[in-house]
């Protein structure tokens, strides 16, 4: 199974771009779902939540409460540390059962739909990489349509992010997202039919023969590790 990164920058459109291949009965594994799931009532990982931030952090029916907790973390960068050290090993176990469960099921595709693919290191891990670019005017005019805020405020929010040319540079495909929708579809059409493709047949032989799908995802590792040297050597000149 063909297992692909899907990232942007905030109001490039990727929420779009997602929607897009769920028409093409492509499965997404989306990270921001998973977060909130692996935070619900029950959960270890919020269990371990308010272990180490207090019972502040539930509301009254048990369940997180968002707010309070991005009070403590967001001027704190050892606190943010220590909860991202709680959710993303959770959210990155989810994603793995999500990948194995559509594998199991036949599919020759899965994305991996991750805002900070490339800056967590995810996009080692899978076989390509898709990034919905558009310019930064626009990404800049969108956000603040969007959210109704102030250039100033717009401006800060895209300055606090990896800048989206940076993300182009890790791409094995890049969808432009700066036109008209009719022109977004068309690319969605034909990459869907170039990722089915690239699939091939051997996606069927790593379901049948499993030996196979593992050899398939270490040359895959392999590829992405010596293409993660080259890029981090080529940003440093």
């Amino acid at each position: 199974m063909l297992v692909v990164g899907l990232t942007g920058g905030i109001a490039t459109g990727k929420s779009t771009v997602a929607n897009l291949f769920r028409a093409h009965q492509v499965p997404i594994i989306d990270a921001d779902v998973l977060a909130r799931q692996v935070v619900l009532p029950g959960t270890p990982a919020l269990a371990q939540i308010v272990k180490q931030f207090g019972e502040d952090v539930l509301l009254p029916d048990g369940s997180l409460n968002r707010a309070r907790l991005g009070a403590i973390v967001f001027t704190d960068e050892a606190k943010r540390r220590k909860l991202n050290a709680i959710v993303h090993p959770a959210v990155r176990r989810a994603m793995f059962w999500d990948v194995l469960r559509y594998w199991w099921g036949g599919e020759r595709i899965c994305i991996l739909d991750v805002p900070l693919l490339i800056e967590g290191g995810m996009w080692k891990w899978v076989s390509a990489v898709i990034v919905v670019y558009c310019s930064a005017d626009i990404q800049l005019r969108r956000l603040m349509e969007r959210d109704g805020s102030s250039r100033e405020d717009a401006s800060a929010r895209l300055n606090a992010q990896l800048p989206i040319t940076e993300k182009v540079a890790f791409a094995d495909y890049v969808i432009d997202n700066s036109g008209e929708r009719h022109e977004l579809e068309k690319q969605i059409d034909t990459l869907v039919a170039k990722l089915r493709k690239a699939a091939g047949w051997s996606w069927r032989l790593s379901w049948l023969f499993p030996p196979w799908g593992l050899f398939s995802a270490l040359t895959t590792l392999a590829w992405r590790a010596l293409s993660r040297r080259r890029k981090t050597t080529a940003r440093k000149k």
